[in-house]
């Protein structure tokens, strides 16, 4: 399974914020910095501004902090747990950026305007127009790219290059090489006048300037950076919306002081709380008194609400849609099902891909390499004799072309659109390394019972053998089963309750379960087994009479499932239970085979009753494999993998949770059990097989996005590059080239925010 790394032992992990950060070779440096530490891991991703460390336990953070100071970019410390309300309102993605760039935009793109029609609208100049230009592109130059100018100088400062060094170099040289113009050569001199250049003019340059280049790469990439911000915040949209979905006060009930309302923060574990129609459930708790319907819909994507009633749980951010209901907290804070699930989302969003991977190494050195090209360009072009304008027009050009950006942005924003997507439908992702493995599968195993079947067992008849009450036989087994917490045992126990009425039952003594086999206990002094009946016949020598072997027969021939109930050392009865099929499964089957995905049906349960089910949601006969111990499930799971199939494993159980490890890729179904939940990759909050296949759907769609997103990064530079190296591209239209390819990443990736499963 492609596990979500864990901290090692004696190690703690972190994430800082980071702020000051302007291309993926920032993010590489710092990474880089923090990961020459003894003991410390770091992950830092550009696009959350975030960086995830684990780091020794003696060691203090604020060692890391200042490690990331050193470097030139600040770091900040968690204020509060993650997950618990509030942190949205702090971490760097909540924070808009996006208001300083846009006022500093408008402002240069007011002056920039003007210059750029002067410089190629002959019709236009005037004497003396040059030095209008000059008025108007200096704040432009000099205000406007100043979070260019410092963030270069920062880095410089640090023996470091990033993108803002390109971006500062090419707008200083056009700038420079214009004054130069302008008062030492013939540039400044009444009577001259310039055309519309798209490509660069050979000559000597004496006459040239270039401020129209130097303030309109200027505007080009400050709208860029604009348009990434914006972009950015709205790619993290969905997870802030989560993480707002829990309420922020509550009416608690304290004893002598009748209700009060606080804020959620000073909720603890046994308060009492109320919640009234069209109130959000402030935390996890399970109700005390009252019935109504629940809508919870933000945490599985159904909008259909549920009815809850008295001793049945709650999870916080999710609304009471009919009656006054009374709950007790049970969970509170990060422990909450909605903390832990914007943890999944966070951690899924802050790792990175194996597709990153290569990016990132190309980040790290591609800033260098690329003024390497520019001096390059510069020295060949004067030694071809094509004169000096040329030349450091092409050196310019090259400066400014080059976008490390997007290739540091490629992975990580199609991530947080992905896992936020999948968090409003209801699928969690618990890393990005699990896109790969949803592309690589061909075989999904599907548990029956709770994931293909409802899990909402019944029991449909009682066939007591001679002599033998089934009325005794429903309080007996029923007791015993209580004790059980199998969805076969909650129906016989269900049944027995329902037939002794407000009575309770009789409480177990020595009660054990026997993983596959059955449960055995001490029942109003008799000794109840209850089970299988080749375990049950192996504890006594009386076995079972034909009339109940005829009926355990019928039973198991209509798909039912038999459990053998005895006392006192005899087989006494056969207790007839049923599970019915989920509506959606045959479509689920369907979607999953229509994704090139071979289903196959894992029971323990008889084959009979397991290829009963199946034919009803079109698996065939040969790919049931029934009668399986939990224990054995791993080994199934194995066993397809050593004839060479990329398994899928859907399951909910306890049972269920080594198979969801050892697969290639694990589906928990979020109605199952934590433990199964823990051990798989992907979770599904709906309890609908049709949310797997809408799983692997987004899961595919993200990758398909993250591969498409990083051929443009890799393919614009390759092909931008050489195309200014050779004088093909005036530095201005480099500059828009370069400010798009950012911002065409960016909003490939916000697509994904439309992804509908169906």
């Amino acid at each position: 399974m492609s596990a979500t790394p864990t901290t090692p032992r004696g190690s703690t992990s972190i994430e800082l914020s980071i702020s000051g950060m302007t291309c993926a070779s920032c993010a590489g440096r710092i990474e880089k910095k923090l990961n020459k530490l003894d003991g410390v891991q770091a992950d830092v991703n550009y696009a959350t501004e975030t960086a995830k460390v684990t780091f020794p336990a003696e060691m203090a953070p604020d060692e890391l902090v200042a490690v990331v100071e050193a470097t030139g970019y600040r770091a900040t410390l968690p204020s509060q747990a993650p997950g618990e309300p509030g942190e949205s309102d702090d971490g760097p993605a909540a924070r808009d950026e996006s208001a300083s760039l846009r006022q500093r935009l408008v402002v240069c793109a007011l002056l920039t305007v003007p210059v750029v029609l002067l410089a190629m609208v002959p019709a236009v100049q005037f004497d003396y127009w040059q030095w209008a230009s000059l008025t108007l592109a200096s704040p432009v130059v000099v205000w406007g790219a100043w979070p260019f100018h410092r963030a270069a100088w920062t880095n410089g400062r640090h023996g470091a290059a990033t993108m803002d060094t390109l971006v500062s170099l090419g707008v200083g040289a056009a700038y420079l090489w214009s004054l130069w113009a302008l008062f030492l050569g013939g540039a400044g001199m009444p009577g001259m006048h310039m055309t519309l250049r798209l490509l660069p003019e050979r000559g000597t340059g004496a006459h040239e300037i270039y401020l129209e280049v130097a303030s309109a790469v200027s505007v080009f990439l400050l709208g860029g950076r604009y348009l990434e911000a914006r972009a950015k915040r709205q790619s993290g949209a969905a997870m802030r919306a989560l993480l707002d979905l829990g309420a922020k006060d509550v009416a608690v009930l304290r004893e002598g002081a009748g209700e009060a309302r606080i804020p959620i923060s000073q909720l603890v574990v046994g308060d009492v709380f109320v919640v009234r129609p069209g109130e959000k459930f402030a935390t996890d708790g399970v109700i005390t008194q009252g019935t109504s319907a629940v809508d919870a819909s933000m945490l599985t994507g159904e909008s259909v609400p549920v009815e809850v009633r008295p001793g049945e749980g709650v999870t916080g951010g999710t609304v009471n849609a009919g009656g006054r209901l009374l709950v007790r907290a049970t969970r509170v804070g990060a422990d909450t099902q909605l903390a832990q699930i914007g943890r999944l989302v966070q951690d899924a969003q802050s790792g990175k891909a194996p597709v990153q991977r290569l990016a990132d190494r190309v980040a790290a050195v591609f800033v260098p390499v690329v003024m390497v090209l520019s001096l390059l360009t510069l020295l060949g072009w004067l030694a071809s004799g094509a004169g000096a304008a040329t030349a450091f027009t092409a050196a310019v050009a090259v400066l400014i072309i080059a976008c490390p950006c997007a290739l540091g942005l490629a992975t990580p924003t199609a991530l947080l659109v992905g896992t936020g997507r999948g968090a409003q439908l209801g699928i969690l992702i618990k890393g990005p390394q699990i896109l790969e493995s949803t592309r690589r599968i061909d075989t999904i195993v599907l548990d029956k019972t709770g994931t293909v079947t409802s899990g909402a067992m019944s029991v449909l008849d009682v066939v007591a053998a001679d002599g033998t009450d089934s009325s005794q036989v429903l309080a007996l087994a029923g007791a015993l089963e209580a004790a059980s917490a199998h969805p076969i045992a909650a129906a016989i126990a269900a049944s027995a309750r329902a037939r002794i009425g407000d009575e309770p039952l009789t409480e177990v003594q020595d009660f054990a379960s026997h993983d596959g086999f059955g449960v055995s206990g001490v029942v109003a002094g008799h000794a109840v087994v209850a089970g299988r009946r080749t375990w049950l016949e192996s504890q006594w020598a009386q076995y079972a009479g034909a009339d109940l072997l005829s009926a355990a027969d019928a039973a198991q021939a209509k798909g039912h499932t038999p459990v053998w109930v005895g006392w006192d050392g005899a087989v006494r009865a056969v207790v007839v239970v049923a599970d019915t099929v989920k509506p959606s499964s045959h479509e689920a089957v369907v979607a999953l085979r229509s994704l090139g995905l071979r289903p196959m049906l894992l029971t323990g349960d008889n084959a009979r009753a397991a290829r009963a089910v199946a034919e009803s949601v079109d698996i065939p006969a040969a790919d049931v494999i029934a009668e399986v111990l939990p224990a054995d499930k791993v080994a199934v799971i194995r066993r397809l993998q050593a004839q060479g199939r990329t398994v899928a494993m859907v399951g909910d159980g306890v049972n269920d949770a080594a198979a969801l490890a050892a697969a290639d890729l694990g589906l928990a179904m979020g109605t199952g059990t934590d433990v199964a939940i823990e051990a798989s990759d992907l979770t599904l909050m709906r309890g609908d097989l049709r949310a797997a296949a809408d799983a692997i759907r987004l899961a595919r769609a993200t990758l398909r996005t993250i591969k498409g997103n990083l051929f443009w990064a890799f393919a614009y530079n390759v092909a931008a590059i050489p195309l200014a190296a050779a004088g093909l591209l005036n530095p201005l239209i480099a500059g828009a080239a370069m400010a798009f390819s950012s911002v065409f990443v960016v909003t490939n990736s916000l697509r994904l925010r439309r992804f509908n499963p169906r």
